[in-house]
C-alpha cells in the first residue's frame, strides 16, 4: 500500500471490491467517513496490464448509485450537452487533459512507461460520456471544478456517505 495509506486501508478496499486491490499508487479521495472511496492507480498493474483508470472508485455504495444513474438516461442527456454547449465541452476536454497529466505523474513517479494508452484518458473523455463512475472518482480526487460532468454527478449523489461507513473494518 502506498505510504499515505492507514494501516486499515488495505482491507476497507479488498472488502469494498470484494478482491484484494491492485496496482495501488495512493489514496485519491478519503470520504468523510474516513474510508477510501477512491485509490490512485498506476497505468500498468502488477501483472503487466495496461490500466488508464488512474482514479479507481472503490466505494460500493456510491458505485451501486451510479450505476442507477446510469440507468436512468443521465449519460445520454450529458453527451447530449456537449455537442451543444461549448462551454461545457471545452470544461471536459479540460478535464481529458487534466487526467491524462495525472496519469503521467503517476507514471513518471513508479518509473512505467505505458505507450499503450498514450492520449486515452477514461469514461468517454474528451467527446463521449461513456462511464460516470470514472467521471465522479476523477471530480473526488481532483477536487471541485476540475471535471463538470464528474461535479454533477456528485451534486446528484449528495451526502452519500450519510449512512455511515460502506464497510466496516475491525482496527488491527
Amino acid at each position: 500500500m502506498p505510504a499515505d495509506a492507514l494501516p486499515t486501508d488495505e482491507a476497507v478496499i479488498a472488502a469494498q471490491l470484494g478482491r484484494p486491490p491492485r496496482g495501488v499508487h495512493a489514496i485519491g479521495h478519503r470520504c468523510p467517513c474516513g474510508n477510501p472511496d477512491v485509490v490512485t492507480t498506476e497505468p500498468r498493474l502488477p501483472n503487466g496490464t495496461p490500466f488508464p483508470t488512474t482514479y479507481y472508485l472503490t466505494c460500493p455504495r456510491v458505485n451501486s448509485r451510479i450505476g442507477t444513474l446510469e440507468a436512468s438516461g443521465l449519460m445520454r442527456e450529458m453527451q447530449d450537452r456537449l455537442s451543444t454547449d461549448p462551454e461545457l465541452a471545452a470544461a471536459y476536454r479540460a478535464a481529458h487533459e487534466s487526467y491524462l497529466a495525472d496519469r503521467a505523474a503517476v507514471g513518471e513517479a513508479c518509473k512505467l512507461d505505458v505507450p499503450e494508452i498514450e492520449g486515452i484518458s477514461a469514461g468517454g473523455m474528451p467527446d463521449r460520456v461513456k462511464c460516470l463512475h470514472v467521471l465522479a472518482g476523477h471530480a473526488l480526487a481532483a477536487g471541485p471544478g476540475v471535471n463538470p460532468l464528474g461535479d454533477e454527478v456528485l451534486e446528484i449523489l449528495g451526502e452519500y456517505w450519510a449512512p455511515g461507513p460502506c464497510v466496516d473494518v475491525a482496527q488491527p
